[in-house]
């Protein structure tokens, strides 16, 4: 399933998220995992099943094989070039200076953003965990790139449960699912269909954006 997690900024998103990875610890309740707490998995091995694309890419100096290799370090090349093709990075990774070879600077500083972006999904798709963690911003990339970088994710989810911390609302429409945020709390859930129905905070969230943009 995708499941989206829409809501105004501080509304919660990107916490859910950090507590499924166990970033912070929770003081009540409890998160199953698989029908287990996580709390009663290891932290390598939860985070091993859960693969990453974050608004904030954070890339490594060395080359550009390596930053997708820090996927999964025993990845072959093979694997590192077929991850680059599911994340639509072949095409800019081949007319780079070296190729796969080019060395980056701190954090990709010497890429676009919309190629560390897809750099950053290409890592994910070379983890191949079976869960996915999507914080799709994509507002500081051109229209062009977010057509690239947003098929590259679409290829990343098949088969996979993926959880979208949506910023455009246009991206969550296919979702399995959409949970509304608000302080912390999820007040609405549904599909897209059944909460523009509803003619809630969803409603009022999409119809705003779609006036707005």
């Amino acid at each position: 399933e995708t499941i989206a997690l829409v809501g105004h900024t501080g509304a919660g998103k990107t916490t859910i998220t950090n507590l499924i990875n166990r970033f912070y610890e929770i003081k009540e309740g409890k998160i199953r995992y698989d029908g287990i707490n996580i709390q009663k998995i290891r932290k390598p091995d939860l985070r091993r099943s859960l693969g990453m694309v974050l608004q904030d890419t954070n890339l490594f100096s060395g080359t550009v094989r390596d930053n997708i290799r820090y996927g999964r370090m025993d990845a072959s090349d093979e694997e590192v070039i077929a991850a680059a093709k599911t994340a639509n990075a072949y095409d800019f990774i081949k007319h780079l200076p070296k190729g796969f070879d080019t060395e980056l600077s701190a954090n990709g500083e010497n890429l676009s953003q919309g190629q560390r972006q897809l750099l950053s999904i290409a890592r994910a798709a070379c983890a191949n965990a079976p869960v996915l963690i999507l914080d799709e911003a994509t507002s500081s990339i051109d229209t062009r790139t977010e057509a690239l970088v947003q098929e590259g994710m679409n290829k990343l989810m098949e088969g996979r449960t993926v959880f979208v911390i949506a910023h455009r609302l246009s991206t969550v429409k296919s979702s399995d699912a959409i949970m509304v945020m608000d302080h912390g709390e999820i007040i609405e859930r549904g599909s897209h269909e059944s909460l523009i129905e509803q003619k809630g905070t969803y409603y009022e969230l999409y119809t705003g954006a779609l006036n707005s943009g």
